[in-house]
């Protein structure tokens, strides 16, 4: 299995555009927002369900970065369970962050890193944590 550092690394190589990485410090906080929303619309527990996998693999990557990944997750549920409407606006939500997810690599030049490796997907939120951590001098 890869180190996190190397999974930052290839991630980070498909993202070195500056729009592009305004880009996913946006669409992708929205993204991972808007799945968690349309699994809590089927059922919470499926929402919660897919964080308990997501965090597996985090921890197998670093115990630092998936505490801090349980707690983004964790408001997002709560955010979700005060929601009187998910399904809808979490479709929105979802359709236009990979719009914008799309344009961005499109100024990269470069296809998203998903495409070469679905694990991506959770390396993206974990990505934008990893650039938190450094500028707050904390280990991951």
């Amino acid at each position: 299995m890869k180190t996190i550092n190397e999974w930052f690394e290839e991630y980070g190589e498909s993202h070195r555009n500056p729009v592009n990485k305004l880009v996913h410090w946006i669409c992708v906080p929205l993204i991972t927002f808007s799945v968690l929303g349309l699994l809590w619309a089927l059922h919470p527990l499926v929402a919660v369900g897919l964080v308990g996998l997501a965090l597996v693999f985090y921890v197998l990557l670093s115990w630092q970065l998936a505490a801090v990944m349980l707690i983004q997750s964790a408001l997002m549920l709560w955010m979700l369970s005060l929601m009187p409407l998910v399904f809808w606006p979490c479709v929105i939500i979802f359709v236009l962050a990979w719009i914008g997810q799309f344009i961005g690599h499109q100024v990269e030049g470069k296809k998203p890193s998903f495409f070469k490796d679905v694990q991506f997907l959770l390396i993206g939120p974990a990505w934008l944590m990893g650039f938190v951590f450094r500028r707050l001098g904390w280990r991951y």
